[in-house]
């Protein structure tokens, strides 16, 4: 495959008469607080045969690209008539209670049937989803290999980033604006000395072992 041809996956499934292809990806499952964060993205199939335009073509695994960059490709994505897209946003709290493989299925599905159009087909970066809610090609490294997915990428990660910027002026201390929820040392020592707060996944080791009044 060519590095810059990620459109390979897309054709060989139009090859198969299949259309309507939504690239799917997820950001924050790993985090000890926040929402886990899922997008759902069609791209024009013309572009596929002529080509991304330009401010597209750096599109690819949003953990290999710089925040700015992700910032310029998500806004491209917004303004874009050509594309689909929709997000879904599943809060620490259904996290909880439900577990994090559910909730990142949850949200899947959730931005899947906010696409109007709708899709007929999902392009899902990793592993087969059991419950997912159209027929679906699970692609290992699917972020890096296909624009579709990596447009969905980036839709999760700058949302869940912004999303964890506005938490960082709402409950102060932590550093959710830098680490964005994830177990760093400096978040670590926050929960230490400031107890969990609201955003806080409870089911997640350390904070489930911690004492049941935390936030009496």
């Amino acid at each position: 495959m060519v590095l810059s041809d990620r459109f390979v996956i897309e054709r060989e499934h139009y090859a198969q008469d299949l259309r309507g292809l939504a690239g799917v990806d997820e950001a924050g499952r790993g985090p000890l607080a926040g929402p886990v964060v899922a997008a759902a993205v069609v791209l024009p199939e013309a572009w596929a045969r002529e080509g991304i335009p330009e401010p597209l073509r750096r599109l690819n695994d949003s953990k290999q690209l710089s925040e700015s960059v992700r910032e310029e490709l998500y806004e491209a994505i917004q303004v874009s008539d050509a594309i689909v897209s929709a997000v879904s946003v599943v809060e620490a709290s259904v996290i909880d209670e439900i577990n994090i493989l559910q909730a990142t299925h949850r949200a899947m599905n959730e931005a899947l049937a906010g696409l109007e159009p709708p899709a007929e087909h999902a392009l899902v970066d990793g592993r087969p989803v059991p419950s997912l809610i159209l027929p679906q090609t699970a692609v290992v490294k699917g972020d890096a290999k296909s624009f579709s997915i990596a447009a969905a990428s980036i839709l999760a990660k700058v949302t869940r980033d912004r999303i964890m910027v506005q938490y960082d002026e709402k409950f102060p201390g932590y550093g959710f604006a830098g680490h964005k929820g994830y177990g760093t040392k400096a978040h670590l020592l926050a929960i230490e000395e400031l107890g969990a707060c609201p955003i806080h996944r409870m089911s997640f080791a350390p904070l489930k072992d911690n004492q049941p009044d935390l936030f009496d």
